[in-house]
């Protein structure tokens, strides 16, 4: 008898030919967002809103307490559907009608399950295809304020694990889910006029002008730090966080090294513009759309700027209005010798990501 162990090598995570039509996944764990998580996120991403800073200001307009920015919630849901969908994705291609519900606080836990709406084999590279699925999230199941705080359709680029393999595609509709963002009722002008030094003054529904591009200030550098914070998210893809699985067959993979998990861009980029146009804004209401159309890695800085697209008014709300935006992230990358009207000599412009987004945003009129 040999005395060699018995060897197991394991696979996690589903690939192309796992899919079915209408599968639902119930993910493991769930998390509980804690203080450290909303102060290590806000910080990071340069977040500015008051309402997840300040609780004095938060409770002074109704919510309970610090109030997690919607990119948190975003990365602590999407987080959770990883292990299931997109373990095995070589990129995240699309966000589609990610909606917003019912605000986030510390100590709430959030559960997402998935439902598969679609696979489609890729006819340019066999050992790929493109899946389709539909999210939700909700908070404190079982519990009397439980309650969806937002559902998602997105679109993943997954490796095959066998090339060979048949694969045929399938599309079906995406449920209905009931999925509405959470405003507190108006109070009254003079309580909310002495807490307005707190938020950005020139950042209320009438100071945007539709055809503007608001080109924001600040930017930020992203190290190898964002596989710590990937970590955290208990996202657990493998091109995050895995070199030597690159290393090993570099050119299967984006840019042979290891990318930054797309939530990454996502939310320094919504944390970016939050001074100019999120600072006043008690909501996001939808994300039509929003792709990443370059990669990031370790190193690169990331820039963002905003398309004011439209502005309408809130049914039932005179006190805030919605504007339209066009978020937009970019990076720059070193073009010896060439010149580019928007970008320093020798260096060229990279955009990285966009995202079409509908902010509910307070009237100076009612607030300041």
């Amino acid at each position: 008898m040999s005395d060699a162990p018995r060897i197991v090598r394991k696979k996690t995570g589903n690939f192309l030919e796992d899919f079915r039509p209408g599968q639902v996944f119930r993910h493991h764990g769930g998390k509980t967002v804690t203080e450290g998580l909303l102060a290590i996120f806000g910080d990071f991403s340069m977040a500015t809103n008051p309402l997840s800073k300040n609780a004095r200001y938060a409770k002074a307009y109704g919510y309970r307490g610090l109030v997690c920015p919607p990119a948190l919630t975003m990365l602590v849901a999407f987080s959770q559907t990883v292990e299931d969908i997109s373990e095995n994705a070589r990129a995240n291609l699309e966000y589609v009608d990610m909606r917003f519900g019912a605000p986030v606080y510390v100590g709430d836990t959030i559960e997402v399950e998935t439902k598969i709406l679609g696979v489609r084999p890729s006819s340019s590279r066999p050992n790929l295809g493109i899946v389709t699925v539909q999210s939700t999230a909700r908070k404190n199941i079982g519990a009397r304020d439980e309650a969806v705080v937002m559902t998602w359709q997105r679109k993943v680029q997954v490796y095959k694990d066998d090339e060979s393999v048949e694969v045929e595609g399938f599309e079906i509709e995406p449920d209905a889910v009931d999925c509405e963002l959470w405003l507190p009722k108006y109070g009254g002008h003079d309580e909310y006029a002495a807490l307005a030094h707190l938020s950005s003054a020139v950042s209320y529904f009438e100071d945007f002008e539709p055809g503007t591009r608001i080109e924001h200030s600040r930017a930020r550098t992203v190290t190898d730090e964002h596989i710590w914070l990937t970590g955290i998210l208990d996202n657990t893809s493998q091109v995050h966080c895995n070199q030597h699985m690159i290393d090993r067959d570099p050119k299967q993979y984006v840019g042979g090294k290891l990318i930054i998990f797309g939530g990454i861009p996502f939310t320094l980029c919504l944390g970016l513009s939050s001074p100019d146009v999120g600072d006043n804004a008690l909501g996001d209401l939808v994300y039509k759309t929003g792709s990443h159309t370059a990669p990031l890695f370790a190193g690169d800085t990331v820039y963002a700027a905003t398309d004011v697209l439209g502005k309408r008014d809130l049914p039932g709300r005179q006190d805030l209005g919605v504007v339209e935006t066009r978020l937009l992230g970019f990076k720059y990358e070193r073009d010896e010798g060439a010149t580019h009207d928007d970008a320093p000599p020798g260096w060229k412009k990279t955009q990285i990501f966009t995202l079409d987004r509908d902010v509910v945003v307070k009237r100076r009129s009612h607030y300041a």
